[in-house]
């Protein structure tokens, strides 16, 4: 969707240059989950439907203290039928925090759960390994069989059994 990402790049720069920071991200991403519901959408596309009401139903759900900068800014999105455009809106903006703050994100798919003192090592191991500080967030996969992938930005390290066998397949069929 290169449409939405254009439409929410503007809107993503101008929240972040009002004073974005983590907080405001978190907040936006509440919003985004609630203006990511089809039905939500479907209402606030009705023509009888005012953008206030809108703007009320959202703040209702997502049901948290929203910043003054996030309330002009989620009533400005609104008015300018742009609530579709907020979910990547929210992504497009946590990526500008985090690239102020110097951090990314890490998806970490793992077959088990992971502990917390596990998790803090292998942290700092890829954190090493990647040459950045992370944000990691797991995942459970049983597919993988044992082992973990992360996934940072565009790249993939992929330790998993299930990797390894899909190597051993290859070697063993060419």
């Amino acid at each position: 969707m290169a449409e939405l990402a254009t439409i929410a790049r503007p809107y993503a720069e101008a929240l972040f240059k009002a004073g974005g920071d983590a907080q405001t991200a978190q907040q936006l991403n509440a919003l985004a989950t609630v203006a990511g519901d089809v039905q939500l959408r479907q209402y606030a596309d009705n023509p009888k439907v005012r953008p206030d009401q809108v703007y009320d139903l959202v703040t209702s759900v997502a049901n948290l203290p929203l910043s003054p900068a996030l309330q002009n800014f989620l009533r400005t999105v609104i008015d300018n039928g742009r609530l579709v455009a907020l979910p990547e809106i929210a992504a497009q903006f946590h990526a500008l925090v985090n690239a102020q703050s110097g951090v990314s994100d890490a998806a970490i798919y793992s077959a088990f759960p992971i502990d917390d003192a596990s998790l803090a090592d292998m942290v700092v191991a890829l954190e090493r390994r990647f040459g950045r500080k992370l944000n990691p967030t797991v995942w459970i996969d049983p597919a993988l069989i044992g082992g973990v992938r992360v996934v940072v930005g565009d790249e993939v390290l992929d330790t998993s059994v299930k990797a390894r066998l899909e190597q051993m397949k290859v070697a063993l069929t060419a």
